[in-house]
């Protein structure tokens, strides 16, 4: 069996996003990703590779031993297994790597990793830092509330796939499309297009009502999943069709009554009062 994905956070340095996920109980951070942002790179994964060997000559021999090889969501959606270090690693390797930005990068990656151990005594922490991050990029308060709610309903959903079987990478692909498909009638790669996007999440670029019938086809299936006691990959993809369903038979009605489609081509970078933070 192959291994379990890891659910993927985004952290940000400078504008530039890092992808980031708990394991053993703490933070650990993609190194291509920390490679992209520290030294610009057009090829990070050639570059640790070269890293990587050049680490071994100096002597750095337990270097595997403290590598982990993740499952992360890569920008196409999917997962992919890979390289990751906690707090401690990224710093021996970060003294190898010859950036201006390594001095701030080290204080911002103490800081993160610090803010592991304060969201541990306090989770509530984690989602006010979520809320401060959206708010900075200049959403609004009653969007990023539902886009909050909206993280908590997928989490609850991805947690009873997990007590259900429901394990590779693939396989959470699959009930996610489904649900997406039954929704709002497209895949989410296909929605992704639809708004003229690429490596942004799709959820970040929803309006008030996309994200609505998002999360009514997510808790939909979470609830057919529960009462049905959904086992395995197949009784689940049922029950994601049956809750999405609901979700699109909903969308339909209103669609019917207002005249007017719920899912559109408008895109958060796309707003009159955004077009700032993309200049």
């Amino acid at each position: 069996m192959g291994k379990e994905i890891s659910t993927t956070r985004i952290a940000i340095f400078r504008k530039k996003e890092i992808r980031k996920t708990i394991h053993n109980n703490e933070w650990w951070f993609s190194i291509v990703d920390v490679i992209e942002v520290l030294t610009g790179t057009e090829r990070p994964r050639k570059y640790w590779n070269d890293l990587k060997t050049k680490l071994l000559e100096e002597g750095y021999s337990e270097l595997s031993e403290k590598i982990g090889q993740l499952k992360l969501q890569s920008t196409d959606g999917k997962y992919y297994e890979t390289d990751c270090a906690n707090t401690e690693t990224m710093f021996r390797i970060i003294q190898s790597i010859s950036s201006p930005k390594a001095e701030p990068f080290k204080r911002w990656l103490a800081k993160v990793g610090y803010e592991r151990v304060q969201e541990i005594e306090d989770p509530e922490l984690a989602t006010k830092r979520t809320r401060a991050l959206y708010k900075a990029k200049g959403y609004s308060k009653d969007w990023i509330e539902k886009r909050i709610r909206g993280i908590a309903i997928r989490e609850e959903l991805t947690d009873e796939w997990r007590k259900r079987d429901v394990r590779m990478p693939k396989e959470y692909e699959i009930l996610t499309a489904e649900i997406s498909k039954a929704t709002f009638g497209m895949t989410p790669s296909t929605y992704k297009k639809l708004k003229g996007l690429k490596r942004e999440n799709l959820r970040d670029h929803m309006n008030d009502l996309e994200l609505i019938f998002s999360m009514l086809g997510e808790a939909s299936t979470k609830e057919i999943a529960v009462n049905k006691d959904a086992q395995g990959f197949t009784e689940n993809k049922q029950a994601a069709q049956e809750g999405g369903t609901i979700a699109g038979n909903a969308r339909k009605e209103l669609e019917r009554k207002s005249g007017k489609k719920v899912s559109t081509r408008t895109n958060y970078l796309r707003l009159p009062q955004n077009k700032k933070l993309i200049k």
